[in-house]
């Protein structure tokens, strides 16, 4: 093992023996360095793996704090406590949706199906699959050629798969200047820049995407034109058409990331409007469960060569059962049983959190399933998160989203998917009582 790994091994022994608690501050690398008699980056991987592991969370100019002790499920108390709820990843399920998955997939235990779905499949995946996504995103009379999409394993996989096709090594990557974070992770491992450009409440702007370019040549452009993650931002329809008018002067492709579309799908996504310039990406994994999931992209003709390069040499094959999975639920109206039940529970959820975060400043769709949530002062983001992960809530800070040199504002996202509908009652009141509060009262003990 890594001599860092061991190091960082023995400060999570720190913080799961309670020698280390939720708000503590850890010293600053180059005094862990010294400390332990260790050059400074071998320190700067040990404070980066403990990030990784979600023990710690840092900003730039602020320092590292304990984040939480060892993730156990369970319920949030009044009281700190060493439950932990989970806020910060979301995965939305519905009481119904065993039963639904259930009867919809039992056909293809049948010997004879069950030995068709586990041979391999391609990124082309099938003729019935593709028809299924071409019907999951239709909207606005529009419906994409089922003869352009392509599969992977999950939506992460077709969204790296698509960067990689439009951004070779050393490009830039416009993108919102709060994005989606695996996409960092994403843009680190392909050698890509990612570029932050200014949004506003209707979303990207296509102005600064223009100011950008001229700057330096900008490869292509990811965005979240529905139900941005986190600001719950969906792009009006006049906007989309500036967006479309700006790729098309600057020659210029885009990836849309379309996995909570299924919760408003009024808006035609941007692919409708730019057809010839835009991959569509989505996946399962929100719409149905994340152990049942593919992804899949709707791929302009001229980019099907290099996605799909990119899907075979990256592994990144879907599941043949999955893709038989899916073509079954959605002819037995299974899919789109959950597509309703998910949004009711969705605005169900809006109505919990506007219920306890009336008052401060949050916004959210009452459509999706998180909350943009700046903080009153004198809170930061950081002592915030080390405060709730106290009363053992994990919230997510605004840096994770932050992309460059873009200055985060004092925020933080709620994920209101993945607790019961009473425990996220709870944990909401706990954390408007925290935001009531000042830091020095909250983690003085």
């Amino acid at each position: 093992m890594d001599d860092y790994r061991k190091l960082a091994d023995e400060v999570a022994a720190d913080i799961a023996a309670g020698r280390l608690r939720p708000g503590d501050r850890l010293p600053p690398q180059r005094d862990f360095a010294r400390r332990r008699g260790i050059a400074g980056s071998t320190a700067a991987r040990v404070y980066a793996e403990l990030t990784r592991r979600g023990l710690t969370v840092g900003e730039v100019g602020r320092g590292t704090f304990v984040r939480a002790s060892a993730r156990h499920p369970g319920t949030v108390l009044a009281e700190p406590a060493a439950t932990r709820i989970d806020l910060e990843l979301n995965h939305p399920l519905i009481p119904e949706q065993a039963r639904l998955l259930g009867e919809g997939i039992r056909p293809l235990l049948r010997p004879d199906l069950l030995e068709a779905s586990l041979r391999p499949v391609g990124a082309a995946g099938t003729a019935d699959a593709r028809e299924v996504v071409a019907d999951l995103l239709s909207r606005a009379r529009w419906r994409p050629d089922p003869a352009r999409v392509l599969f992977a394993g999950n939506g992460r996989q077709a969204i790296a798969a698509a960067v990689a096709a439009l951004a070779p090594p050393g490009s830039r990557l416009g993108v919102e200047e709060l994005t989606y974070p695996v996409l960092k992770t994403m843009a680190a491992r392909l050698g890509v820049t990612l570029v932050p450009l200014a949004a506003d409440e209707a979303g990207l702007v296509p102005g600064a995407v223009e100011a950008a370019a001229r700057r330096a040549p900008l490869k292509a452009l990811y965005l979240q034109p529905t139900l941005h993650n986190p600001l719950s931002v969906s792009m009006p329809v006049e906007r989309r058409a500036e967006l479309a008018d700006v790729l098309a002067r600057l020659d210029l492709p885009a990836v849309e990331d379309g996995v909570w579309s299924f919760l408003r799908p009024d808006p035609p996504p941007l692919a409708a409007v730019a057809p010839d310039r835009v991959i569509l990406v989505d996946s399962l994994s929100k719409r149905v469960a994340p152990g049942l999931t593919i992804g899949f992209a709707v791929v302009p003709e001229a980019a099907v060569p290099g996605v799909t390069a990119a899907l075979h040499s990256g592994g990144w094959a879907p599941s043949r059962f999955a893709l038989d999975a899916a073509a079954r639920l959605a002819a037995g109206g299974v899919l789109d049983a959950l597509g309703h039940g998910k949004r009711r529970d969705a605005e169900a959820r809006q109505k919990i959190a506007a219920r306890h975060l009336g008052g401060f400043a949050v916004r959210a769709d009452p459509r999706s399933y998180y909350c943009w949530w700046e903080l009153p002062p004198p809170w930061r983001a950081d002592t915030f998160v080390a405060a709730a992960a106290r009363h053992g809530i994990g919230v997510t800070p605004a840096a994770a989203f932050a992309v460059g040199d873009y200055r985060a504002p004092n925020a933080v996202r709620l994920g209101l998917a993945s607790p019961p509908a009473e425990t996220l009652e709870l944990a909401l009141a706990t954390l408007a009582r925290l935001a009531r509060s000042s830091p020095d009262e909250v983690l003085a003990d």
